[in-house]
């Protein structure tokens, strides 16, 4: 799936630079993932597209996926092991219900935009900037299977 397809040019390019103004917040690492289909549980394939994107191999194991699912409307936050051990376990849900909210209004780039940007502003916490952070994963948005 193309990315255009969910979000034009503009759109990707305001989701992008959401994604790198919370990494300036956090040295967590924010990736989204856009696919048309999920035939199975999304936290599932949410989990198998983490594990493709690499996005367990960051030094502290704070990653944060970001998975659409756009013809099957499904969708998912998933946090790594570093994060999930630092926080409590609802840590997600205000993030997921304020996306999922605006997705069904239609406002796509801003339910990612908010979503990136919360998620940056809560791993700021427990994962704050340091000065010699290094950008480990991509902030690209992935597409397809």
């Amino acid at each position: 799936m193309n990315v255009r397809n969910f979000l034009d040019e503009t759109e990707e390019n305001l989701v992008l630079e959401a994604i790198k103004k919370a990494e300036t917040n956090t040295s967590g690492e924010i990736r989204v993932h856009i696919e048309t289909e999920c035939k199975k549980d999304v936290l599932e394939r949410a989990k198998e597209v983490f594990e493709k994107l690499k996005m367990h191999k960051t030094k502290l194991r704070n990653g944060v996926l970001f998975y659409v699912a756009t013809e099957s409307k499904h969708f998912a936050i998933l946090g790594d092991r570093g994060i999930n051990e630092k926080v409590e376990s609802d840590f997600w849900n205000s993030t997921k219900e304020l996306v999922l909210q605006k997705m069904k209004e239609g406002q796509h780039t801003e339910a990612l935009k908010i979503g990136i940007e919360q998620a940056g502003e809560r791993l700021k916490k427990h994962f704050p900037y340091q000065k010699n952070d290094l950008n480990e994963l991509s902030d690209e948005i992935s597409t397809g299977k």
